[in-house]
């Protein structure tokens, strides 16, 4: 059944662009860098995946036409998303027509590609050769030369994907910008990708990109036109006669004319989209005056999800990153190199000035993945790396990305809070291996006491049985809540207080977090160092959320 195939391949094919969506906004020279193709694209289908799975399982395929319809629109980022929206839109709308919902025929793929470039066609005031739409009308094209054949649906696709990718190929001769650079058109690249990933997932080869074994004559089509199809990274974009790309969800509250708008639009810039259908549409255009398209939009209707982009800054970001991607590429590995998880901007900039080279954003409740901590190994580009997770549930993902990676050596140190990273960092031997420096590194953490002051969620209760309210502070010794309370800087003085009478240390490093301001941070420090006297005090702001206090204790 048609739907069945969608709910199971449609998440599959995204993925797989979601993993390449990096290199997909590599090749982005057209017509300005005002986002990422591979970014836009991935978010489109990412959010058309989660409406149709939110579907009863029984839905119609024109439920989830509908469901790809509205959720492709409604995140539909600048002119990569939003063409997207509208081509998934298209085929979706197309195989509602299918006459056999259980087996769609050559004939009915062909129709729902021919209903796909008729939106989205109609979406673009001024299609450009060479682009998305191009690919997605050449496989349009193939599809109705091949709809009276003997081939079956599953050889058809083959054969469509094939086409996605001569066509792909062929985008440099159609677009001189593309030529100039080296580089196929990024949407239809992204689209072949998704196009080829559906119909491998619909062949029970889910994932897979390469060694694509076409049905068709020309066996080698795909491996003649990959030498083509090469990613090589564009940093001399000229710019834009327009700086701001705006684009934002539109309800029309009165007599609304699509084709009037655009017409007043196209006066203020260029790359001007409405898309949708009465009353709810997305609007798309590069203009120098953001406050006249929304003014004139405004007299419509209401405008909401607004999103302004500075296409110069966006442009300057890309260029810089790519010069550091050249840089990364050219630089000899090191022989030792380290990973820490941090949860603030603060707590980053210690780690890093401690020697730590890639800083993964994570902590509680924003636990990254194993392929997180693995592509920051890999960003790393040390032959030997230590992973410090610095949370007890990150310890797991660390230790799996450390067992995946090809690239290097890797040890993981059991740290379960970024301040026991500070003092592993201390312990570092650059003339050590990779197990002694991680051996050492673990006994150094084993001499630090930790402490966390937060508020509580839900009722509970501490150690000793004291009830906790939601809304409470808490004082956490190493996982145990000894300590409750009203006010943050009462229950960080007594947590401290108590684990010095356990057991006393000598130095106290304590970082402030986003929710203490610096005159209440600064406050408190004057009470610990009045508290306890004896102790050297090393204090920072760490920035982390959730957790206005935390400190060591060695």
């Amino acid at each position: 059944m048609i739907s069945s195939v969608i709910r199971t391949c449609f998440p599959a094919a995204a993925k797989v662009v979601a993993d390449k969506a990096e290199d997909i906004n590599k090749l982005n020279v057209f017509p300005v860098p005002d986002g990422d193709t591979g970014t836009n694209m991935s978010l489109t289908l990412g959010t058309v995946v989660k409406e149709v799975q939110a579907l009863p399982a029984d839905a119609s395929m024109e439920d989830i036409a509908k469901a790809i319809t509205h959720g492709s629109l409604m995140v539909a980022r600048v002119n990569s998303g939003v063409i997207t929206s509208q081509i998934l839109r298209g085929i979706a709308e197309g195989l509602c027509d299918a006459k056999n919902q259980e087996e769609p025929t050559p004939a009915d793929i062909a129709h729902a590609f021919r209903r796909g470039v008729k939106v989205a066609f109609k979406a673009v005031r001024k299609p450009v050769e060479g682009t998305i739409l191009t690919v997605l009308r050449d496989v349009s094209n193939r599809a109705d030369k091949l709809e009276k054949s003997k081939m079956s649906t599953m050889e058809m696709l083959d054969a469509l994907v094939v086409e996605a990718y001569e066509s792909v190929a062929r985008t440099p001769d159609l677009l001189p910008v593309l030529k100039e650079n080296g580089v196929v058109d990024s949407g239809a690249y992204g689209f072949a990708t998704f196009l080829e990933a559906f119909v491998n997932a619909a062949a029970g080869k889910a994932g897979e990109l390469t060694d694509f074994d076409p049905t068709v004559a020309t066996d080698d089509a795909k491996a003649g036109v990959s030498s083509k199809v090469q990613i090589e990274l564009n940093d001399d974009w000229e710019g834009s006669e327009y700086r701001y790309c705006n684009e934002f969800l539109f309800h029309a509250e009165k007599p609304f004319d699509p084709d009037e708008a655009l017409t007043f639009l196209a006066t203020l810039g260029d790359c001007e989209l409405v898309v949708g259908s009465y009353p709810d549409y997305k609007v798309h255009v590069h203009s120098n005056e953001p406050n006249r398209v929304l003014e004139y939009m405004l007299g419509y209707g209401q405008i909401f999800e607004v999103f302004i982009h500075n296409m110069d800054l966006e442009a300057a970001d890309r260029t810089a990153k790519i010069a550091a991607d050249k840089a990364a590429e050219k630089a000899p590995k090191k022989p030792l190199g380290f990973v820490a998880v941090a949860a603030g901007s603060g707590e980053e900039s210690i780690l890093k000035s401690l020697g730590v080279d890639v800083v993964v954003s994570g902590g509680q409740t924003m636990n990254p993945s194993t392929a997180d901590i693995l592509a920051a190994i890999e960003q790393a580009n040390a032959e030997n790396v230590i992973v410090m997770p610095n949370n007890g549930n990150i310890r797991m993902a660390s230790e799996a990305a450390a067992t995946a990676c090809e690239s290097a050596r890797v040890a993981v140190v059991p740290t379960k809070t970024v301040l026991q990273s500070f003092s592993a960092m201390f312990a570092v031997d650059a003339e050590a291996s990779l197990e002694e420096n991680a051996e050492a590194m673990t006994e150094a953490i084993a001499e630090v006491r930790g402490g966390e002051v937060t508020r509580a969620v839900r009722d509970s209760s501490a150690s000793d049985g004291t009830p906790i309210h939601d809304g409470d502070v808490m004082g956490i010794q190493d996982g145990s809540i000894d300590v409750v309370g009203s006010d943050v800087a009462d229950v960080t003085i007594e947590l401290i207080n108590k684990m010095q009478e356990d057991e006393e240390g000598d130095s106290l490093t304590i970082l402030a977090g986003s929710d203490m301001d610096d005159e209440s941070f600064e406050a408190l420090i004057a009470r610990i160092e009045e508290a306890q006297p004896d102790l050297e005090i090393d204090s920072h702001r760490g920035e982390q959320p959730l957790y206005p206090v935390i400190f060591s204790i060695e």
